[in-house]
């Protein structure tokens, strides 16, 4: 079978380019060719089971070399199979689940407090840039990484890049490489002074657990590779601002859930949270490599290929959904999901499989800064919030911009002030 490449069409269709291809196809496994390699398409929570089975899919050599070098970087627990992706992923496992889940909300939600009140000075903010810096703050506060506060806006912007850029081409990639070289030799040092006892590490931070850790080979992490790892543990932390930046958007387009979060009701909370993670696009697929020549859905699957699990298709799929282009946290509040059901970070155990290992502390902090947003006073001025889906990955071209006036300014109610500003 002759399959055209179709790398150029990902690049210029983003997130609509799988789902759109898998439409025509003539069965459940959509047959083509990306960056010269043969890869199939797939959706749905039983393709997730199937894929998340390591008998049958691998992520080692899986992984494209410009996602290794800007999103996870070269090495990455990501890219390992096995024993030696068990022994890493209990390392993150214990950082990111359990009671540091709390202790890192508690930092951030503080951070967020503080950064409040220097936002009533200024005339404009940028949400997405003011929540990463938020979440830099409070990761690095929570992880033992020692950071001056003149230090915070350049390591935001340099991990926010490393984010930005793992989609994309041009300029955007290009710094994304840039600033992982950058904050990897950063890291890199840091480890290697706690080793030597030059520089100290809270028991238990994830800057002690990480210059600690030992591999499936019993040895310590290479400097670098350790870099890579603490820079895996707090850039998808400081990742969460595209989330926040959407949670406003909502909340700017259907302020009639603005209630219900005022209300501090936590199962509406994780809810709004869930459908945020759902509705909104983050990442497009998940790829991998069959093992070997495999069969799903009465479809060839050769050996060696690509598979490709369609995230965003699947989280939209009307089969799975109601109305899965309306924003409905309602759909969530006591619902139990199933692990391969809502996969915007990956399908599931997170303890034995690929699924992140820090989904809890996405969703706890997604849930705790949404009600700290409802309940901020502040304007949206007239701006572009359009979404644009061949952007990868895809935020409000604006960045969500806001006023916060100063408590002491006497103004009309929000509500008043919002009305008439679209998107």
């Amino acid at each position: 079978m002759l399959l055209r490449d179709e790398t150029l069409f990902l690049l210029l269709e983003g997130y609509g380019w799988l789902p759109a291809l898998r439409r025509r196809s003539s069965g459940q496994v959509a047959q083509t060719r990306l960056m010269g390699r043969r890869a199939v398409g797939m959706c749905g929570p039983e393709a997730a089971r199937f894929f998340y089975d390591e008998d049958h899919i691998r992520r080692h050599t899986a992984i494209p070399e410009p996602v290794l070098s800007t999103l996870l970087g070269h090495g990455a627990v990501h890219t390992l199979d096995g024993d030696h992706h068990r022994v890493r992923k209990a390392m993150f496992m214990s950082l990111l689940t359990g009671p540091g889940v709390a202790s890192l909300v508690t930092h951030t939600s503080a951070c967020w407090d503080e950064a409040v009140d220097a936002w009533t000075l200024e005339r404009q903010v940028v949400l997405f840039d003011e929540a990463a810096k938020v979440l830099t703050r409070g990761v690095c506060r929570w992880a033992g990484i020692p950071l001056d506060e003149s230090e915070v806006p350049a390591l935001a912007a340099g991990l926010t890049a490393t984010v930005d850029g793992f989609g994309s081409g041009g300029p955007r990639h290009w710094r994304a490489r840039l600033a992982r070289i950058r904050r990897e030799a950063w890291l890199g040092d840091l480890v290697q002074q706690v080793r030597d006892g030059t520089a100290t590490a809270a028991t238990g931070s994830a800057l002690d657990v990480v210059a600690g850790h030992r591999d499936a080979d019993g040895k310590l992490l290479d400097p670098r590779l350790a870099a890579v790892e603490l820079l895996n543990v707090i850039r998808p932390t400081v990742a969460v601002s595209w989330f926040v930046t959407f949670a406003a958007h909502a909340l700017h387009r259907w302020p009639e859930h603005r209630a219900a979060l005022l209300s501090g009701d936590p199962s509406f909370a994780e809810a709004f949270a869930h459908e945020v993670r759902r509705f909104y696009p983050f990442a497009p697929f998940v790829a991998g490599r069959a093992v070997r020549e495999l069969s799903w859905a009465g479809e060839s699957i050769p050996a060696g290929s690509l598979v490709l699990l369609d995230v965003y298709g699947q989280n939209h799929d009307p089969g799975l959904w109601d109305e899965p282009y309306t924003f409905d946290p309602q759909r969530f509040v006591g619902r139990q999901m199933g692990e391969y059901d809502l996969i915007p970070q990956g399908g599931g155990d997170p303890a034995t499989g690929h699924r992140c290992p820090g989904e809890d502390i996405t969703i706890a902090l997604l849930q705790t800064l949404a009600v700290r947003l409802a309940r901020l006073d502040y304007d949206v001025p007239q701006q572009d919030l359009t979404i644009s889906l061949r952007r990868i990955p895809a935020r409000p071209a604006s960045g969500f911009v806001m006023a916060v006036p100063s408590p002491a300014t006497t103004r009309q109610p929000a509500s008043a002030r919002r009305a008439g500003t679209g998107l």
